[in-house]
């Protein structure tokens, strides 16, 4: 069984949430609460194993049919109890969101001390994984020009990247580095509270059987 392990610095909840994706189309069924994703980033899951309806180990009832075939992505949630750091854990990847604000100061793309720390956390976590494909992405909430947001996610999705190429000294790792602005907001930017999470910084990047 896969280990999963969790960095977090606080107490932490976990919810466990699974995504049922249909193999003859090209969408995934989310829970109505869940934010979409930027492109490449959708959950995905391997095609079970081909079954033959009329294999007659089945013992299928006299005139019953195999329901069409669906694959589970199972989606493991953990979150401090702040919201300052997520974690998700998906078949095939694993995913850290860090608030802006545990980051950086407001308005700004220069990371603190105590970020620092927290993406060596992450980079530990990528070398457990042997990863060498990390896509790092800003995000901001839509206050302010969406311009303005473009410009700054990126520089902070820059200086985050920065962090962890001085920490991964492999030379093979190769980064994905982009600021989507207030695209793809995880939660409502009606309240604070809501746009204190959209403004983050996301690192994620595939997962290994340890």
């Amino acid at each position: 069984m896969t280990r999963l392990p969790l960095p977090l610095p606080l107490a932490l909840t976990a919810a466990t949430l699974m995504v049922a994706t249909n193999l003859l189309g090209a969408t995934t069924a989310d829970a109505a609460d869940d934010p979409s994703v930027p492109p490449g980033t959708e959950a995905t899951a391997t095609a079970p194993v081909e079954v033959d309806a009329n294999d007659p180990d089945l013992k299928l009832p006299e005139g019953a049919t195999l329901a069409e075939a669906k694959v589970l992505d199972i989606k493991q949630v953990v979150e401090d109890q702040a919201g300052e750091e997520r974690r998700e854990d998906t078949n095939s990847d694993v995913k850290f969101a860090l608030q802006a604000e545990v980051l950086f100061p407001k308005d700004s793309a220069k990371l603190t001390g105590e970020a620092k720390a927290r993406i060596s956390d992450i980079a530990e976590e990528i070398k457990t994984q042997n990863a060498t494909r990390i896509r790092v992405f800003g995000f901001t909430d839509n206050l302010g020009s969406s311009a303005h947001g473009d410009v700054l996610s990126r520089k902070r999705a820059n200086a985050v990247q920065g962090v962890l190429e001085s920490e991964l000294t492999d030379s093979t790792v190769t980064y994905e580095v982009r600021g989507y602005g207030e695209q793809y907001p995880i939660s409502s930017n009606a309240t604070e509270s809501g746009r204190k999470k959209n403004r983050r910084v996301e690192v994620s990047f595939p997962r290994t059987d340890n």
